[in-house]
């Protein structure tokens, strides 16, 4: 199983356990975290969804390009990526708080999925980035989307879109894209993360979350996740990218 998924006092979190690939998505990944947000908008029970991976090296090094790389076309790439985006905007405008707890690097569409949650509390070992430039791609998820809402500066949002590489964790909560940096267990920092809002009614959150998605559909934040999408599926066929992917899954397998 590529993931595993605990529900314990309200609070599920769902964790990519794909260690020896460093967290990628693939398939089974993604219909497991389909499944949680489906679980979660038929049960009340859950209060928190977090999103974390296994081990400590990384939380999520985005699509697995092993797999994906198959894919040519725009058309089949839009496929591929289209289903990630659609789970990941149901992730996003949840009625639950949604944190992502980076306990190791989060790359690519790894940083996607930490910037579409309400909160990202980051390990003060992990480095954060949508690095999709150096494969000549865009951000095919919606990430891009997400990062111009999340309340960051706006030349500080487009240059860690543009500068395509990593930042560490201080310099990810300077620009105000991690909420809080952590050392020791990831369980402990998650756990005092949220100790005040456990106290508050289930109701109080889900009304506030309402406020946001409200604003969010006023925006029309899907069309524009659809159309940074489609952007990314074009730039996907394109040689510079079948290159850059080749380099990328050459390089990968001279290291083991």
């Amino acid at each position: 199983m590529s993931y595993q998924i605990d529900l314990t006092d309200g609070i599920l979190t769902f964790t990519i356990d794909r260690e020896e690939k460093r967290n990628a998505v693939n398939d089974e990944v993604m219909n497991g975290l389909k499944q949680v947000i489906k679980y979660i908008k038929e049960n009340e029970d859950v209060r928190f969804l977090v999103v974390t991976g296994e081990g400590e090296k990384a939380f999520c090094s985005g699509g697995d390009l092993s797999e994906f790389h198959s894919l040519k076309t725009a058309e089949e790439a839009f496929g591929m990526l289209s289903k990630m985006g659609n789970i990941l905007y149901e992730l996003a405008t949840l009625h639950v708080p949604t944190i992502a707890l980076i306990n190791g690097t989060a790359v690519g569409g790894g940083c996607e999925i930490a910037t579409a949650c309400d909160f990202r509390l980051v390990a003060s070992h992990a480095k954060c980035g949508f690095i999709q430039g150096t494969l000549a791609i865009t951000t095919g998820w919606g990430g891009g989307t997400y990062l111009f809402e999340r309340g960051l500066r706006h030349d500080r949002a487009l240059k860690m879109l543009i500068d395509a590489k990593p930042y560490d964790a201080q310099t990810l909560y300077d620009i105000g894209w991690a909420m809080r940096v952590f050392d020791g267990p990831k369980e402990e920092a998650l756990e005092a993360f949220i100790e005040d809002m456990k106290k508050i009614h289930p109701s109080v959150h889900r009304a506030y979350k309402e406020i946001e998605l409200r604003k969010w559909r006023e925006r029309n934040v899907y069309g524009r996740v659809m159309e940074e999408i489609k952007l990314c599926a074009k730039l996907w066929e394109s040689e510079e990218h079948e290159k850059a992917v080749e380099r990328f899954l050459s390089k990968s397998s001279s290291k083991k």
